[in-house]
């Protein structure tokens, strides 16, 4: 058979025995998955190629024993926008996911205690605006103007057998910011070009004086996306996401070492017994509530 035969010679899924059809096939470490099956996989698994049929299948397990998990979660509190951070804080669980219909969509549902990071990486590039010359050609303005896009992304770090971490973006569109200062970009500062300029044609002047001078003409004229609404918010709501996942695992990893920790022996108010209270805080002999 030459190559042509090969590209489109039928294969069979080794997951569910199904045909593969042309171009639906999703190459395995060791085999083929048809891209029904490859849907069902978790959607932050990203190793799917360096992946055996039989850890596609442990994971597939694992997503349909995730689906009762889904259908038990109640929502106590959502953060984000697009992309959501559901909590449910009385079973201690997570999820983290921009469906309607969850039950369809499946998505992971995590521990509390699972998370082990959490950060808010915001992107940054820059364009500089220019303006038509004389001659119809682009021009930079004197000074500089640019705009300034950014993406805000949450990465949660996270203890999975099937992936390390959780990311995703807040804004479903690049924040615009435009700077018409014509201040100039100095290590993530911006300086105004007329204290450059102030301070270039001091001369002789007094050079404390002048370094005063420069430096509060810096300050006014600093570029700062902190005074654009949807940066601020989207910077708001990153710092929501990461300071409720961290004070939430803390909590989860005290209580675990709070139930671990041995219990006091203490005298029963009902039976009289010396007894240690079990998790619930009742007597081992009579079942009634003890302190300890």
């Amino acid at each position: 058979m030459g190559l042509f035969g090969k590209l489109f010679d039928k294969k069979e899924c080794d997951i569910c025995g199904g045909e593969i059809g042309l171009l639906g096939n999703r190459k395995l470490e060791d085999g083929n998955l048809c891209k029904e099956c490859a849907k069902k996989l978790s959607p932050w698994f990203d190793d799917r190629r360096h992946s055996t049929v039989e850890q596609i299948k442990e994971q597939l397990e694992y997503r349909e024993a995730n689906k009762e998990k889904v259908a038990a979660f109640r929502v106590t509190r959502t953060l984000g926008e697009n992309t959501k951070v559901l909590l449910d804080e009385d079973a201690g669980l997570f999820m983290v996911t921009g469906a309607r219909n969850l039950q369809e969509a499946n998505p992971d549902v995590l521990a509390f205690s699972d998370v082990t990071g959490c950060n808010l990486d915001i992107d940054e590039d820059e364009e500089e605006i220019m303006r038509e010359g004389k001659d119809g050609e682009e021009i930079s303005y004197n000074p500089p103007r640019y705009k300034y896009y950014y993406d805000f992304k949450i990465i949660i770090q996270v203890r999975n057998p099937y992936f390390d971490d959780i990311t995703f973006k807040l804004n479903s569109s690049r924040v615009e910011v435009e700077d018409r200062s014509g201040a100039m970009r100095m290590g993530g500062v911006r300086a105004g070009g007329s204290g450059m300029n102030r301070f270039n044609n001091a001369g002789r002047n007094s050079g404390a004086a002048v370094l005063g001078q420069v430096l509060g003409s810096l300050a006014n004229n600093r570029f700062n996306p902190e005074n654009d609404m949807d940066y601020r918010r989207y910077r708001e709501m990153g710092e929501e996401i990461r300071e409720a996942l961290l004070q939430i695992r803390q909590e989860a990893r005290e209580q675990v070492i709070a139930a671990a920790a041995p219990k006091a022996a203490v005298t029963c108010p009902y039976c009289g017994a010396t007894t240690t209270p079990d998790a619930s805080g009742c007597c081992e002999f009579c079942g009634g509530a003890v302190n300890g």
